[in-house]
C-alpha cells in the first residue's frame, strides 16, 4: 500500500517536516532504506547512521528534527510510531471464512460463521470459536475450549478442556495450553498424580511464543491478564497468576502458584520459584533465579554476564575461599576488641 507523507502522518496523529506529496512505499532501517521507504530513530547508538540515510522519511523524536538529513515524522515515542506505521505498510490478509473439509468438527461445537477452521483442525464438543477467530491447521480444541473473537491460532496449538482464550489473542505454532500441571504425590516409594482440575484462561489481547506452555491449574485457574506478553519456549506452571500488561521473555520458567503483578517485565532465562509473589512494576534481568517474594516495584537480578576465560577462572577460585576469608576477618575482629 502507497501513502503519501501528509496521509501517513494523519493515519499516524503525528506532525511531519518534508514535501507533502512524497510517497512512502514500506519500510528499511536506517543503513538500508531507500527513497520510498520509510525508517526510524529510537535508540540514539545509530545517531550516525541517521546522518547518512537514504530513507524516504525517518520516525524520530522532537530531539533528531534538525539532524535528519530527509522528511521526518515527528514522535515522542519513535519506536512506537513505527510499530503502528509497520502494521498501516504492512496490513494483514483478509481472513477467510468457513470450515475446511479435512477439519473434525464436533455437531455440538458452536462456530460462529464469521469464524475459519483450517485443515485437519479438531474442534471438541461444546466448545465455542468467537466471530473472525482464525484456527490454523493441525490445531486441537479440546472440548468446552472458548477462543473468543478475533484471536488467531497460527497452527499446531493445543488449547485443552474449558480452557479460554479472550478476544484478539494470537498463539504461535506448537503453543500447548490447558496441559496437566506437574502434580505428584509421594507414596509408598512411588510417585501418585494428582489430578488436575483446573483451567488456563487467557485475558483479551495477549501473545504468546512459538513452543510456550501453559499448565491447568490444579484446582483454581492458571491465569493470564490483558495484553500480556508471552515469548517462545517459556514454561507456566498450574496456578501461576500474571498481572495485565507483563512481558515475559524465552526461556523462562515459573513455578507453581506464582502470583507475577501488572507491567512487569521478566527478561530471558530466568528462573521464578514457586508460591512467590512478585509487586507490580518488577524488572527482572536476564537468568535471574528468583526464589523469595518481590514486594517493591524495582529492578532485580543474579545473572553474571559472561566475562573472559581466564578472568571467570580467577573469580572461581576466589569464591572457594570466601568461607576461609570470612573465617579469618571475623578473628581479625575479634583480636582488634578491647578487652575489659
Amino acid at each position: 500500500m502507497i501513502w503519501t507523507l501528509t496521509e501517513l502522518a494523519e493515519a499516524l496523529g503525528t506532525s511531519f517536516h518534508g514535501p507533502q506529496d512524497r510517497t512512502i512505499e514500506s519500510a528499511g532501517t536506517l543503513a538500508s532504506a531507500k527513497p520510498d521507504q520509510l525508517s526510524f530513530l529510537a535508540n540514539r547508538a545509530y545517531t550516525e547512521q541517521l546522518a547518512n540515510t537514504h530513507a524516504g522519511a525517518v520516525i524520530v523524536h522532537p530531539d533528531h528534527v534538525d539532524a535528519c538529513p530527509t522528511a521526518a515524522i515527528v514522535s515522542n515515542n519513535p519506536y512506537a510510531t513505527w510499530a503502528s506505521a509497520l502494521r498501516l505498510l504492512n496490513p494483514p490478509p483478509k481472513r477467510q471464512t468457513g470450515v475446511h473439509a479435512t477439519a473434525v468438527v464436533d455437531d455440538s461445537a458452536m462456530v460462529d460463521s464469521a469464524a475459519y477452521i483450517g485443515p485437519h483442525c479438531v474442534i471438541g464438543s461444546k466448545a465455542r470459536i468467537g466471530s473472525g477467530a482464525v484456527i490454523g491447521p493441525h490445531t486441537i480444541i479440546e472440548d468446552a475450549a472458548e477462543i473468543g473473537e478475533n484471536a488467531h491460532l497460527v497452527g499446531n496449538v493445543y488449547v485443552g478442556p474449558r480452557c479460554i482464550l479472550g478476544d484478539r489473542v494470537i498463539v504461535h505454532p506448537g503453543v500447548v495450553i490447558g496441559a496437566d500441571g506437574f502434580g505428584l504425590a509421594m507414596d509408598q516409594g512411588q510417585w501418585q498424580k494428582v489430578p488436575q482440575l483446573g483451567r488456563v484462561v487467557v485475558g483479551d489481547d495477549c501473545e504468546i511464543g512459538a513452543n510456550t506452555t501453559i499448565d491447568r491449574g490444579a484446582l483454581d485457574d492458571t491465569q493470564l491478564g490483558v495484553d500480556v506478553r508471552i515469548d517462545n519456549q517459556v514454561q507456566i506452571a498450574h496456578n501461576v497468576q500474571i498481572g495485565d500488561h507483563t512481558a515475559i521473555a524465552g526461556c523462562v520458567g515459573i513455578a507453581g502458584s506464582t502470583h507475577i503483578g501488572a507491567y512487569c517485565m521478566i527478561a530471558g532465562a530466568s528462573g521464578i520459584g514457586g508460591h512467590l509473589t512478585i509487586a507490580d512494576q518488577v524488572v527482572i534481568t536476564a537468568m535471574s533465579t528468583v526464589v523469595t517474594s518481590i514486594d517493591q516495584p524495582g529492578t532485580y537480578g543474579s545473572g553474571i554476564p559472561a566475562q573472559p576465560h581466564q578472568s571467570w577462572k580467577r573469580t572461581l577460585v576466589r569464591l572457594t575461599r570466601l568461607d576461609e576469608w570470612a573465617q579469618r576477618i571475623k578473628k581479625l575482629e575479634k583480636s582488634k576488641q578491647p578487652k575489659d
